[in-house]
C-alpha cells in the first residue's frame, strides 16, 4: 500500500501512486518524485503497452531479487564481515535523508523489514524509527540495506548519485549534528523504541542548485 505524501490518498501499488503524482501533483513534486514520474512516463512512451501489470511485475521481481541479495549477502556473515549476528544488540534511533527538500519516507512499505528481509537493521510496524539488532552496524550499512548508497561526500538515491564535487551540490552526512565517515561510524541507540530520539540521530542532506 502506497500513501501519497502530498494529499494522503492511498494506492494499491507504486504504478498507480506514480500516475497519481503525475496527474494531480505535477507542480508540487520534489526531486525524487519528479524523477520517478519522468521515468514512469519514459517507460510508458517507449513500450506503448499497458504499464500497470508490467510495472507491478517488474517491481515484484526486483523485490524478490532484493530480498535474496539482502538475505545472502547482508543478512549472513559473508556480505557484512564487521556486522555481528542478529540478536547481538537491540537499539533504536532516527534517520532523516533529504534530497533537495524532499525527505525519504522510511515508513513506506518498501523500506520495512517485510520487504528488505534484513533482521540486523530495519524499520518495522510502519514506523520510521530504526531498529538495530546486531553489533557493528555502520551508517553506510544501514542505508545500503535500504537501497541508498552514502559516503562522506556522495549520496545515491533512486539510481541518481549526488557528489559534493559537482558544481552547486552540497552533501551533508551527520550523526547528532557532527560530520562522520558513514563507513566507519557505528550506530548507537536507545534500548526502547519509544526513546528513539535519545539514540543516534542520523541526518543525510543533499542540496543542489535551486533547492
Amino acid at each position: 500500500m502506497e500513501e501519497c505524501s502530498y494529499c494522503g490518498q492511498a494506492f494499491d501499488d507504486e504504478a498507480a501512486y506514480t500516475a497519481h503524482l503525475a496527474a494531480d501533483h505535477e507542480g508540487e513534486l520534489g526531486a525524487i518524485d519528479r524523477r520517478r514520474v519522468e521515468e514512469h512516463e519514459t517507460d510508458t512512451e517507449a513500450s506503448g503497452l499497458p504499464t500497470g501489470p508490467l510495472v507491478l511485475g517488474v517491481v515484484f521481481g526486483v523485490a524478490v531479487l532484493l530480498v535474496v541479495y539482502v538475505t545472502l549477502f547482508m543478512g549472513g556473515g559473508e556480505g557484512a564481515p564487521d556486522v555481528g549476528q542478529a540478536g547481538t544488540a537491540h537499539e533504536h534511533g532516527t534517520i532523516i535523508v533529504t534530497v533537495d527538500g524532499q525527505t525519504v519516507d522510511f515508513s513506506r512499505d518498501r523500506y520495512q523489514v517485510s520487504q528488505t528481509g534484513n533482521s540486523r537493521f530495519h524499520f518495522e510496524g510502519g514506523s520510521a524509527v530504526w531498529h538495530k539488532h546486531a553489533t557493528g552496524v555502520t551508517v553506510e550499512y544501514a542505508l545500503r540495506v535500504h537501497g541508498i548508497q552514502v559516503s562522506e561526500d556522495s549520496v545515491t538515491v533512486d539510481g541518481t548519485t549526488y557528489r559534493a564535487s559537482d558544481p552547486g551540490t552540497e552533501v551533508v552526512v551527520e550523526v547528532n549534528g557532527e560530520s562522520v565517515d558513514p563507513g566507519e561510524y557505528v550506530l548507537q541507540g536507545a534500548s526502547d523504541a519509544s526513546a528513539a530520539e535519545q539514540g543516534d540521530r542520523v541526518r543525510v542532506v543533499v542540496r543542489t542548485n535551486g533547492s
